[in-house]
């Protein structure tokens, strides 16, 4: 090797050098997978559980009373079927509005606590069914398949009122009540896991968009994957749910760990359990980087792809499974 093509080798490298630190740092990859998962999440019934909530119960808006007392009827119900301790945490939200956050219990071996929520209530004028009756869904699910696990740990499901604006991002979220109850009463959270729009799926070139481009480079322009997303702080428990995820089902599952300011990061109910020291992530379709949809009359449940919906679900009870094991 002459002098010029060790000299043009060592340039390469300085510049390959940093993206693959960044690549290491950002998308935390995992190169081994979990054995293929025994549990199976059926398609339609997720479809039906979205359907209730974007068709049936419309609007969904936190202060309109009957749609909301009609989820928090549909959910308890849900959650009794699976033998879950279910209770109610009353509150008032923006402009004194009383609101419910539902709450299914699964009680393990000790106090320690594993934390799944999504938030029922939807912006007004939209069915929202990707947002977020896709994580709802996905959650009563879960609650079905957590019937009968062995626990060491309690894990307990969530599922919020009070996300969308006006109280999005100030005390009246339902999480932030939750996350601050738990806090409280000085409760060990091992982990907390906010579903976050879970339905939107393709493989078009194109059909996928980022924050900042560079992360196409690491992802892909396919809207083909489940993401695992948190703050450079949530890295440990990023590694735990996506290993448990990846390999459990075909589904594609990356992960992303940024600085908080990034945006899209911080937006759900995950960044109330953050304010409160418990480490907490977002599974997400990634939303609006993703979903043309979002925020709008045509986000229905017709456009959302249950099947790898239910491999998400499969992959999170994977995960939920290993936090409250104490893996």
């Amino acid at each position: 090797m002459n002098t010029r093509t060790r000299i043009l080798c060592w340039f390469l490298g300085l510049l390959v050098l940093p993206v693959v630190i960044i690549w290491c740092v950002v998308a935390q990859p995992v190169f081994t997978s979990k054995g293929r998962s025994k549990a199976v999440v059926n398609p339609e019934s997720l479809r039906k559980h979205v359907v209730a909530f974007s068709q049936d119960f419309v609007p969904r808006s936190y202060d309109d009373a009957g749609n909301m007392a009609r989820c928090v009827a549909y959910i308890s119900g849900c959650f009794r079927q699976t033998g879950a301790v279910v209770t109610n945490q009353a509150y008032v939200a923006y402009r004194k509005t009383p609101c419910q956050n539902i709450i299914a219990l699964f009680p393990g071996q000790d106090t320690q606590r594993v934390v799944i929520g999504a938030h029922y209530d939807a912006v007004p004028g939209t069915p929202g069914a990707d947002d977020n009756a896709s994580g709802v869904a996905g959650l009563l699910e879960l609650a079905r398949l957590l019937h009968g696990t062995k626990l060491r740990h309690t894990v307990e499901l969530v599922a919020f009122c009070s996300e969308e604006p006006p109280c999005y991002d100030s005390e009246h979220m339902g999480s932030s009540h939750h996350a601050q109850t738990l806090a409280k009463q000085r409760i060990p959270v091992v982990a907390m896991i906010a579903l976050e729009m879970i339905g939107t799926f393709s493989e078009a070139p194109g059909s996928q968009r980022y924050p900042v481009p560079l992360l196409r480079l690491f992802y892909g322009s396919k809207a083909n994957f489940i993401g695992v997303v948190g703050d450079l702080s949530q890295r440990p428990l990023i590694r735990t749910v996506k290993s448990q995820m990846q390999g459990s089902t075909d589904l594609l599952v990356r992960s992303v760990s940024v600085p908080s300011f990034l945006p899209g990061v911080d937006y759900s109910d995950h960044k109330n359990y953050w304010e409160n020291n418990f480490p907490a992530v977002m599974i997400t379709d990634t939303a609006f980087y993703r979903n043309r949809r979002y925020h709008s009359p045509d986000d229905t449940a017709d456009r959302l792809d249950y099947k790898r919906m239910s491999d998400v679900v499969v992959g999170v009870y994977e995960a939920v499974v290993a936090l409250a094991s104490g893996e």
